[in-house]
């Protein structure tokens, strides 16, 4: 793979913030990546940029990108990004780290050009290269929002940051439309509990409605849905986000419990509403408290609910290795540019599937065009897809696994 041109360019996400695009010129054609970037950030995730900054990591990237030009890749399978690697490794330990956002740009648009290089779909490219098949994930879909991805909306609102719909069914453009379905319906049962208010009207970060409700008056809107579209809810916690010295700290009902209250609060609201996923529903730092929600819900729940970590996990092999080990997860989160190298996505992916943990793969709040999230996720045979019901950002990766899908049969 002759490498004829390395360029960059600053580009905006969907929240307006400044990441980085990668265009790359091969002689098989021009094949471009950029960088999604999240809000709610885990403290173990690999900075997302230079500590500069996106500005020095644009930098970073333009001055690169001059060395690998007119450079000649092998690139068969993803043990291929090794040399990029050794390139990328020479120059940050001279200039700094580029940051994983960067880093996860400028692989995925290599890993494009690879994969028509080989004559393969990257989602195809990925699953020979870790002897797979793929497979079609069903979508989990942020229909509700609260917590950080709605802090620019006026009002009061839930502190949990996603109520979640998960379909099941037979084909993944069946359960996008019944998803898209049902984010609609929401907005007519919100505007009836709400009262005066109607926030939704408004969408968060992520496309989801906003809403003033508490946590539990939102968990019996999503139960309504449930029944009528026949679907499973869930909930991404990020109880991180209002744990302040030792104690959650709810500021929709102005209450605070600690670690003990949380995991007893937590069982309550799985058995009571039926929720079928869970993510983040204890801070970043505790192993046992995931452990002791497992035990305390006991075998047969806990078998039939995801108890999922990102926070936790950050998409980082030990951390993923000691929740599968200490018991605290059943599924795990994966968000590629929380890693940036996507031969690291690779081995967390592995370690999974070894366990018989369910994968998710995820988008981040503030998105981009790109698609290369919905090939990850069928290339990499992940259990599921999360990224949004609503917006062009998110739309275009449902759609993408839905080519697939199609081309698939």
């Amino acid at each position: 793979m002759f490498i004829k041109e390395v360029r960059a360019e600053l580009i905006k996400n969907s929240r307006g913030e400044k990441t980085v695009k990668v265009n790359i010129k091969t002689l098989r054609g021009s094949f471009a990546s950029s960088a999604p970037s999240g809000k709610s950030v885990g403290k173990y995730e690999v900075s997302a940029w230079s500590h500069s900054g996106v500005g020095f990591s644009f930098k970073m990237l333009k001055a690169f990108g001059k060395i690998l030009e007119k450079r000649n890749f092998m690139i068969k399978n993803l043990d291929g990004l090794k040399e990029l690697n050794e390139l990328i490794h020479k120059f940050e330990s001279r200039h700094g780290l580029f940051g994983a956002n960067a880093t996860y740009a400028l692989e995925t648009a290599f890993l494009k050009a690879a994969a028509k290089e080989n004559k393969k779909e990257l989602w195809k490219f990925i699953a020979d290269s870790i002897e797979g098949k793929g497979k079609i994930p069903m979508p989990v879909g942020n229909c509700i929002g609260g917590g950080k991805h709605s802090e620019k909306l006026k009002g009061a609102r839930p502190d949990f940051q996603e109520f979640l719909l998960i379909p099941k069914e037979k084909t993944f453009a069946r359960a996008v439309t019944k998803i898209i379905r049902a984010h609609e319906y929401a907005k007519v049962l919100l505007k009836k509990k709400e009262g005066k208010f109607f926030g939704g009207r408004i969408k968060n970060d992520e496309g989801a409605w906003h809403t003033n409700l508490t946590n539990e008056k939102t968990l019996e809107v999503l139960c309504d849905i449930k029944k009528k579209f026949k679907l499973g809810i869930g909930l991404d916690v990020a109880g991180s986000s209002f744990f302040k010295k030792g104690y959650y700290n709810y500021k929709n009902k102005n209450l605070v419990r600690d670690k003990l209250e949380q995991v007893d609060f937590m069982q309550h609201l799985i058995k009571k509403f039926g929720i079928f996923y869970v993510e983040d529903l204890i801070q970043e730092e505790d192993f046992t408290g995931f452990l002791g929600l497992r035990k305390d819900l006991g075998l047969k729940i806990s078998r039939h609910t995801l108890i999922v970590g990102d926070d936790l996990t950050v998409t980082n092999l030990h951390r993923v290795r000691r929740a599968i080990r200490d018991k605290a997860i059943n599924a795990v989160i994966v968000k590629p540019n929380q890693n940036g190298h996507i031969s690291e996505v690779a081995k967390v992916v592995a370690e999974c599937k070894k366990s018989g943990v369910k994968i998710i793969f995820s988008h981040r709040s503030g998105e981009t065009m790109d698609i290369a999230l919905a090939d990850y996720a069928v290339g990499f045979g992940a259990d599921f897809i999360k990224c949004g019901i609503f917006g062009r950002e998110r739309l275009v990766k449902l759609r993408r696994v839905m080519e697939i899908e199609k081309s698939w049969k």
